[in-house]
């Protein structure tokens, strides 16, 4: 669910080889009972529930449909078995689902089909119109300046209130949902977005959303496509015909969160995954398996009957998948009171990847080009994780916090974040497969946002190491007695990082 990270063999020797100082003041805990308690097997009994779940509900879990609704019905039930204090919290929510795939079709001068992308948030229906390019199209693209097409009202000549239009703009500036609102403003029946055309930024526009729903057809484009139909612009009017099929409502949805009665209510560590899928799947490993494997943490947690010295909070998020929205909608409505209790945040969200790596949160910012890492706390959680592996002897890789997980909203009220993600559709490179095996040039999931999204699609092999890690983190912060920092407490620092620092929410792009 984010970008994978550009990794060298030397640098996972040194990290392996030499401790980090960041973690010193986390007391060391002996974790080896919870550790061995949390199997791979307990983890699968979860994951053939939520399977069974899903095909008792067309093939999915997604927010607002029955299948989240009996998976969130399932964890509650385990959590109030094993002694939680289990609450729903539910909220309201903008549901989209792509009930079949967009058509785009140039109509003149040269008729034939061209390849789009719905964005989530796209408005239904049928427009056939001449195309007009916003103002500030950078072509061909450069680095500086990038296209910021769109962006201000002024970047469209007003619609012509006769016939349809389609507004052509193109990435890069702003959030896509700017460009699309200030398109609307103008007139336009539909907008084609295509990319910004700099390297990482040339394929066909996929996984966008806009955030909230529009009221025409938003389809994405690639860079190629895009300058094909602008420069046809320059010589004479363009006409297309393109459709979009879906659905967006309101619906309502919820997050479970289950407290453990024992220890310091004023020292918070909220452990959470996302319970939803995508409505393409059922989400056996995204997120079956970080759903699958805190559940099993949490219930042994239970047994294990070690004294916490902080409370813990297990949290399953809803509707993650359209935008973050549950762990948004928790975080916003904390009191001040509330807020400032929670510890630290520990996030998992896709722990059993059948092609994986061993992807460890970035909180030191080492991974970011701005330097810019999670709060103060967050090295230190990174720390957590990567010494814990190189106890073991195996490498791990820093994965920067761009926004695709529940993460986000913590980092962006302060709060300390961290934890680990076994790669989602990016593709595994050559040093990659040399360090953590698999195969190179394949995505460390190929099933990512797709029905085949189902319980063959994991590795028990990373269920097996996630699974001890998150174990032994989870008990490492519940029973430490000591702070983050030198003085052993948590400083209340303005965090570096905040939500518009991030290109994606969740598994899409907003930029």
């Amino acid at each position: 669910m984010r970008r994978k990270a550009t990794l060298l063999a030397g640098l996972v020797v040194i990290a392996v080889a030499v401790p980090s100082t960041a973690a010193l003041a986390i007391d060391d805990v002996n974790t080896k009972k919870i550790e061995k308690a949390v199997t791979v097997n307990g983890i699968l009994q979860h994951e053939r529930v939520l399977q069974r779940i899903a095909n008792n509900n067309g093939g999915t879990r997604v927010s607002g449909s029955p299948g989240f609704d009996a998976s969130a019905a399932y964890v509650t039930q385990k959590l109030t078995a094993a002694g939680y204090e289990v609450s729903s919290q539910e909220f309201e929510f903008p549901f989209f689902e792509e009930l079949s795939p967009s058509t785009l079709e140039q109509v003149s001068p040269t008729p034939g089909p061209i390849e789009s992308a719905t964005f989530d948030y796209s408005g239904a229906g049928e427009v056939t119109g001449t195309v007009v390019a916003a103002t500030n199209v950078v072509v061909p693209a450069t680095p500086e300046p990038s296209s910021a097409a769109g962006c201000q009202p002024g970047d469209y000549v007003a619609a012509s209130a006769s016939e349809d239009q389609v507004a052509l703009v193109q990435r890069g500036g702003c959030d896509f949902a700017v460009k699309v609102a200030n398109a609307v403003a103008a007139g336009y029946d539909a907008v084609l977005v295509f990319n910004e055309g700099n390297p990482g930024r040339e394929d066909l526009l996929t996984a966008v959303t806009l955030g909230a729903p529009a009221d025409v057809p938003v389809l994405g484009l690639s860079y190629a496509s895009g300058v094909a139909l602008y420069e046809a612009t320059l010589t004479g009017p363009v006409t297309v015909a393109l459709s979009a099929d879906t659905v967006s409502e309101n619906r309502t949805t919820s997050n479970v969160i289950a407290d453990w009665p024992e220890g310091d209510p004023n020292r918070v560590v909220v452990v959470g995954a996302h319970l939803d899928s995508v409505a393409e799947g059922p989400g056996i490993n995204d997120n079956g398996s970080g759903t699958a494997t805190i559940l099993e943490t949490a219930i042994q947690l239970a047994k294990v009957g070690k004294k916490p010295q902080q409370q813990v909070r297990f949290a399953f998020w809803g509707a993650e998948e359209s935008g973050l929205l549950g762990s948004e909608y928790y975080v916003a409505n904390l009191s001040d009171d509330e807020l400032s209790t929670i510890y630290a945040n520990l996030n998992f969200d896709m722990l059993g990847s059948p092609n994986y790596v061993r992807f460890v949160y970035d909180g030191d910012g080492s991974e970011d080009p701005d330097a810019l890492g999670g709060p103060p706390g967050s090295a230190q959680i990174e720390s957590l994780f990567t010494e814990y592996f190189a106890g073991k002897g195996l490498a791990t890789a820093p994965t920067a916090f761009d926004g695709r997980s529940d993460y986000g909203p913590f980092i962006a009220a302060g709060i300390p974040a961290g934890g680990l993600f076994s790669g989602a559709e990016g593709v595994k490179t050559e040093e990659e497969a040399a360090i953590f095996g698999g195969t190179a040039g394949e995505p460390y999931d190929s099933c990512y946002h797709q029905a085949c999204d189902d319980i063959t699609n994991l590795s028990t092999a990373a269920l097996n190491e996630f699974g001890d890690a998150v174990a032994h983190s989870v008990q490492t912060m519940v029973r430490t007695k000591s702070g983050f920092f030198e003085d052993g407490s948590r400083m209340a620092l303005p965090p570096q990082l905040t939500a518009e620092d991030f290109d994606y929410r969740g598994g899409h792009l907003v930029r």
